[in-house]
């Protein structure tokens, strides 16, 4: 008779089938009656609805929105087909959004469909579907599938988008204007729509981006046409409208993030040092804080690690080949990975405080942090080789958090501008603060990307002469819900604060200890 292991291995057998197909959404009859409830009650399926199911883990928390997520868009997809079949759209203002790369996931998704009821149904962790009838099905041409979702196209969305999106979300509206090459993808909606208003409404956007040859072709075929056009730019008049030299959605809305964020971080920036006068003690200084900085950037990633680990790695007491609890403890090899790339990262700062181009080596260096990092987990065994290859190549998704990290195939696009916008930035308070946080936002890698954030952000501090800042554990609630705000909602006020305390206490930690020295 099958003892309940084997059971349990014969349900995942079949679950697995599933999943290698690319599925994380599933119908109860995907299953058994009898597999269902084994994978159900060990945790390896979650109940989305009555009939729909989601792929979890027997980790995941009580309450953990993690697997949701995950799922929420190939859900909305799967849900839609099964009611809709091919006849249903998500609106345009979320169209619009996900051409601009804006990946949170919505509290509510509109879907449009002649055989939608105007019903709400409610879904996990506070989100909703709400399917709005539609007396019709737009043309083909304005329709395109990503992912199985389907779409406006990026043209037919800014035609179809009210134009209070323009005052409430400028970046997603200026990411998809500079996306598009030519004034025929919006003239030809807007033709044969008889869209004048539209028309003056995107005529003035473009011109305000600085793209005016776009928009007196829209306004001159408009009239040829014998409409009269009046351009009325829908974007706030206060707002600083910046050209976007990116094609790329992802690498526009980097540009764009960084030009609404960078004045509110500028206004918090503390005292600028300078670079030191004694590079000597500056360094000291670092090799000071390691200790007390390896202990808070781990446990904030949720590493179980102690000072006397911290400091039994320092100084090299440390013995994977000898020592097995070294070997197996993913909390000692992520520790001793701390301390390899710790080592890198102050060779780089080095550099920085004697002039170097902070962003340029940070650009050069951080792939090999990034492998020091988890090197000792790779040669113990704990992780595949292959993870030291660099840039993720699959999603991620962060723990509670509705933000989603963009596509993978958009990293090695956002990347390099996020090194561009590093470089062209004169100011180093700004340039850790948004490095920080935008290097989060894009997530490039498979895991430590906090950490590695972290070293991004002391490399730029240094570039300023301000002194090694450790974000400590006891405030990871309110450090978390800082970068949430600043990737949801924009606000990057509350991070930039925060930070800004950090740096001052650091300021002044460094100038007691100098003080005791002498």
């Amino acid at each position: 008779m099958p003892t309940p292991s084997e059971k349990l291995a014969s349900s995942l057998t079949v679950l697995r089938a599933l999943q290698d197909s690319g599925q994380r959404v599933f119908r109860t009859g995907d299953f058994s009656r009898t597999d269902r409830q084994r994978l159900q009650k060990s945790g390896f399926l979650a109940e989305v609805m009555k009939g729909w199911l989601i792929s979890s883990s027997p980790n995941a928390r009580e309450g953990d929105s993690t697997p949701w997520y995950a799922s929420f868009w190939e859900f909305c997809s799967r849900y839609c087909h099964e009611r809709f079949g091919p006849d249903w759209h998500l609106s345009p203002e979320q169209s619009l959004f996900l051409h601009a790369e804006q990946t949170v996931v919505p509290s509510q998704v509109v879907v449009y469909s002649p055989l939608g009821k105007n019903n709400k149904t409610e879904l996990p962790n506070g989100t909703s579907l709400f399917d709005l009838k539609a007396e019709g099905m737009p043309p083909a041409r304005d329709i395109v599938e990503r992912e199985g979702l389907r779409l406006f196209s990026a043209a037919a969305a800014l035609v179809r988008v009210p134009e209070r999106v323009f005052l409430r979300h400028a970046v997603e509206a200026r990411v998809v204007l500079a996306g598009l090459r030519e004034a025929s993808e919006v003239l030809d909606p807007l033709l044969e729509g008889g869209q004048s208003v539209v028309a003056g409404r995107l005529a003035a956007a473009f011109r305000r981006i600085g793209r005016p040859a776009i928009a007196d072709e829209i306004v001159a075929t408009m009239k040829s046409a014998g409409y009269d056009v009046r351009e009325h730019d829908p974007f706030a008049a206060e707002q600083v409208v910046v050209p976007l030299s990116a094609v790329a959605p992802i690498a526009g809305r980097l540009e764009a993030l960084w030009e609404l964020m960078r004045g509110k971080v500028a206004a918090l920036m503390p005292r600028l040092p300078g670079l030191p006068s004694d590079g000597r003690a500056y360094l000291q200084s670092v090799d000071e804080t390691y200790r007390e900085d390896a202990y808070h950037s781990l446990s904030i990633e949720g590493y179980r690690v102690t000072h006397d680990l911290i400091e039994r790695v320092r100084t090299r007491g440390w013995d994977p080949e000898h020592d097995a609890s070294d070997r197996q403890s993913r909390d000692a090899l992520s520790a001793r990975g701390y301390w390899q790339a710790f080592q890198l990262v102050k060779e780089d700062v080095t550099r920085v405080i004697a002039g170097a181009d902070a962003a340029q080596l940070v650009s050069t260096s951080h792939r090999a942090w990034y492998r020091e990092l988890f090197q000792p987990c790779v040669l113990a065994g704990l992780i595949p080789p292959g993870a030291l290859a660099g840039y993720r190549n699959d999603a991620v998704y962060l723990r509670t958090s509705r933000y989603v990290p963009p596509r993978w195939e958009a990293v090695r696009d956002a990347m390099p501008v996020l090194f561009q916008l590093l470089a062209a930035e004169e100011n180093s308070y700004v340039r850790a603060v948004l490095g920080h946080w935008m290097f989060g936002y894009i997530h490039p890698f498979p895991d430590g990307n906090g950490r590695m954030a972290r070293f991004l952000m002391n490399a730029m501090l240094a570039s300023g002469g301000y002194p090694w800042t450790v974000i400590r554990v006891d405030a990871r609630d309110s450090y978390l819900s800082a970068l949430d705000r600043a990737s949801i909602d924009m606000d990057i006020e509350p991070f930039a604060t925060l930070i800004a305390r950090w740096v001052n206490d650091a300021i002044e930690r460094t100038a007691t200890a100098s003080r005791r020295r002498t």
